[in-house]
């Protein structure tokens, strides 16, 4: 399970379909509870990285790194192989990619050829568009046909780009994961887009990361049974004290879900 934590400014923070952020905790003490209660990886993405142009913040990654001993994913500001360097020289064990990588895809290739695609995530935050279909790869839902628009800078631009078809690009370049953020679902707690992540999971060959909505452990549940994503994202439940990741686990593994515990 992932735990995201978005860190401007070194805050833990979370928001309502990118919007509305409000303060969560400080990063490497949620990081510390989280690793000690089970998380079986940890997410730091910093939101406003690419958008304020600034650098991943190493301090952080490395005091993290000091007391969490599951695997260290980072994301925020990455936008060249010597950035990614950097951060994986501070003790992260993945770099995720997004702003950068649509803005120069060669860069997938570049860091999975140095450390391999197991460490290069692709991260894709994608919104539902049911205007100017044509030309685009389109998924039918309850709400009517739609394409799936891919975002940068921490969701402030949006690129004109297909998610779909920059999932594929993305794992035919390298990339050894896809960290898929649902734009519409994101915060609300009204749990995954299905659509989205079962349409981009059925044309990548590597495990696609499901991230945004979840509001209890039913929607973990939900998204495991009816898509191919091989891991699932939760924040604010975990933020909050909603519920423990433990307890989540617990009701997987009931449900026929196989999960470490």
């Amino acid at each position: 399970m992932d735990c995201d934590l978005a860190v401007p400014e070194g805050r833990v923070v979370k928001g309502i379909e990118f919007k509305q952020i409000k303060y969560a905790g400080v990063p490497w003490e949620l990081a510390e509870k989280y690793y000690k209660d089970g998380a079986d990886e940890i997410v730091f993405l910093d939101i406003t990285a690419s958008s304020d142009r600034r650098g991943t913040m190493v301090d952080v990654i490395k005091k993290t790194a000091e007391s969490v001993f599951v695997p260290l994913t980072v994301g925020g500001g990455i936008g060249s192989l010597s950035d990614a360097r950097r951060v994986f020289s501070s003790g992260a064990d993945k770099v995720s990619i997004n702003t950068a990588a649509l803005e120069n895809s060669n860069l997938i290739n570049e860091i999975s050829e140095a450390y391999g695609r197991q460490a290069c995530v692709v991260a894709i935050d994608a919104k539902r568009r049911y205007e100017g279909l044509a030309g685009r790869i389109t998924v039918t839902t309850p709400q009517g046909a739609c394409w799936f628009e891919c975002s940068s800078h921490g969701g402030r631009t949006f690129t004109g780009i297909d998610a779909l078809a920059w999932a594929k690009e993305a794992d035919v370049r390298g990339a050894g994961d896809i960290l898929l953020t649902s734009m519409d679902r994101d915060g609300t707690k009204d749990g995954f887009d299905i659509e989205l992540t079962k349409a981009v999971a059925e044309r990548v060959r590597i495990p696609v990361i499901a991230s945004g909505g979840v509001g209890n452990p039913g929607h973990m549940l939900e998204v495991f049974q009816k898509t191919g994503a091989q891991a699932a994202l939760a924040a604010s439940i975990f933020h909050y004290n909603e519920y423990s990741i433990l307890d989540v686990k617990k009701y997987l593994k009931k449900n026929g879900i196989h999960v470490r515990i």
